[in-house]
C-alpha cells in the first residue's frame, strides 16, 4: 500500500515537471523560414518561453559568449549544410544568421 502511494506520487510529480513543447510555424510568424535566415521570431520567442518556461533570447550575431556557446554546439550538430536540391538547411541558414565562421 505504501509502494503504491510512492510510486503514485512519484508519477505526479513527473507529470508537473514535463514540459510541454509549442507547435511553432512559419506561416503564423513563429519561425523564420529558410531564405530569411531560419530561427524564431520575437513572436516565436514569446510562445516557446511562454509555454516551457524558458527564456530563449534573439540571436547574437555581434560576438560574446552567447554567439561562442552557440556557434560551437551547432557546427557540431550531424546533418547537412545543404538539402539535396542544394538549397541551404536551417542548420546552414542559422550559422550564417549568427555570422559563425
Amino acid at each position: 500500500m505504501v509502494f503504491m502511494l510512492l510510486v503514485l506520487r512519484y508519477l505526479q510529480c513527473l507529470l508537473l515537471m514535463a514540459k510541454k513543447t509549442p507547435s511553432l510555424a512559419v506561416g503564423r510568424g513563429e519561425k523564420l523560414p529558410v531564405s530569411k535566415g531560419a530561427g524564431l521570431t520575437a513572436k516565436g520567442r514569446q510562445k516557446y518561453n511562454a509555454a516551457t518556461g524558458s527564456n530563449l533570447k534573439a540571436p547574437q550575431p555581434e560576438g560574446g559568449a552567447r554567439k561562442k556557446s552557440f556557434c560551437a554546439r551547432m557546427s557540431g550538430m550531424p546533418g547537412p549544410m545543404k538539402d539535396e536540391k542544394g538549397r541551404p538547411t536551417r542548420k546552414a541558414a542559422s550559422l550564417k544568421r549568427w555570422a559563425c565562421k
